[in-house]
């Protein structure tokens, strides 16, 4: 897809929105209490395939983070 703005070429990425919730919540995963905040937003908005995308990404990405583990209480 591409945009033209005075006269130059704009070309956008279309980004999904499980890969925008993911980088969210890695950019708040230094805060427990914000990530799960975020997490709850984002299961709102996900369509269901994404969340299933999501619980897998979280399992993995919370091995690394165990203080983030409780946050999986909202997947389940």
């Amino acid at each position: 897809m591409a945009n033209i703005v005075n006269g130059k070429d704009i070309f956008f990425m279309k980004v999904s929105m499980f890969a925008y919730t993911r980088n969210i919540l890695e950019s708040v995963s230094f805060d427990p209490k914000l990530f799960c905040k975020e997490l709850e937003k984002a299961l709102k908005m996900l369509l269901p395939y994404e969340v299933e995308q999501l619980t897998d990404w979280l399992l993995k990405y919370t091995k690394q983070k165990p203080e983030l583990r409780q946050c999986l209480i909202y997947i389940k």
